[in-house]
């Protein structure tokens, strides 16, 4: 027997990206995947149907890295996948080429999230510039991550 080297690029416990849930069990605020996109619930109404049909769950929800707005359909019986959504907040070291240089809380760097576009990304380059020490709040599901809100670091003394 031959040995063989094996190369692990990515270490999770293969696990999914999303969850099924009922949609009788989806609440306004939650997540929800539509059209395979991760999505925060900004609306659901329920409507029952005639004699014989299933209560229909109507979902309005905003896409959370483009901020596109998505309805789904479903009856309330039926499953949906939800998205594992996790929030982590990170201190900036830098914002070059239009990425952010973050620092993890064991003190790696991480220089692969892309720079927010638009007012956020505008706020966060002004407060940089003023040499500000800032946390920023990277949102990621289903392999995206995106820069969603910062605040400035509380000063250490």
């Amino acid at each position: 027997m031959a040995e063989e080297e094996h190369t692990f690029e990515t270490v999770d416990a293969g696990s999914s990206l999303t969850y099924p849930l009922q949609c009788s069990a989806l609440r306004k605020n939650g997540f929800v995947n539509i059209k395979g996109r991760p999505c925060k619930i900004v609306d659901m109404s329920t409507s029952k149907t005639g004699k014989h049909g299933h209560a229909k769950v109507h979902l309005v929800a905003l896409d959370i890295f483009t901020g596109k707005k998505l309805e789904d359909l479903s009856p309330s019986t039926h499953n949906m996948e939800v998205p594992f959504v996790k929030r982590t907040e990170y201190q900036l070291l830098d914002i070059d080429d239009g990425f952010l240089s973050l620092m993890t809380m064991d003190g790696e760097t991480k220089d692969d999230v892309r720079a927010p576009e638009g007012e956020l990304g505008d706020s966060i380059q002004a407060a940089f510039d003023e040499g500000k020490d800032l946390n920023v709040t990277i949102i990621a599901a289903m392999g995206e991550e995106a820069a969603i809100s910062f605040k400035e670091a509380p000063k250490s003394d």
